[in-house]
């Protein structure tokens, strides 16, 4: 099996994802899954295509990701591991990982500041005297 590449992006987040077939070992920037990512919520939110579609341990990833907090870094690389593994065989996994959620792009990103007030929607404080 030749390497799949896929992107996936949430907010600030860009991750790329390179999935290969083997043992299940999971490198972010260089760094283990376990090292990334301390929180445990964060890491189940990384593994959640691999459960859907029951194939944990039988890919290794490497991931390389820039921008955001670590909750959008980590929603930005299931994103990408589901694209890859749908894009690796489209009818075994693309309608678990479709139906679960995980194919589409959560598109929320922070509105600008704008000019003359202290946030996007924020006003200063009115005074009538």
């Amino acid at each position: 099996m030749e390497q799949t590449h896929a992107l996936g992006r949430r907010k600030a987040a860009v991750a790329r994802v390179y999935l290969t077939a083997g043992k299940g070992n999971i490198t972010i920037n260089d760094r283990s899954l376990e090292d990334y990512f301390a929180e445990e919520t964060l890491r189940y939110v990384v593994n959640q295509p691999f459960e859907v579609t029951n194939t944990a341990g039988q890919f290794d990833v490497k991931i390389t990701i820039v921008g955001g907090g670590t909750k959008g870094q980590a929603e930005a690389i299931r994103l990408g591991i589901s694209r890859a593994l749908s894009d690796l065989d489209r009818e075994a996994y693309r309608g678990a990982l479709k139906a679960a959620g995980f194919l589409t792009r959560d598109a929320r990103e922070v509105e600008r500041k704008k000019p003359g007030q202290p946030g996007a929607r924020r006003r200063f404080q009115f005074s009538k005297r």
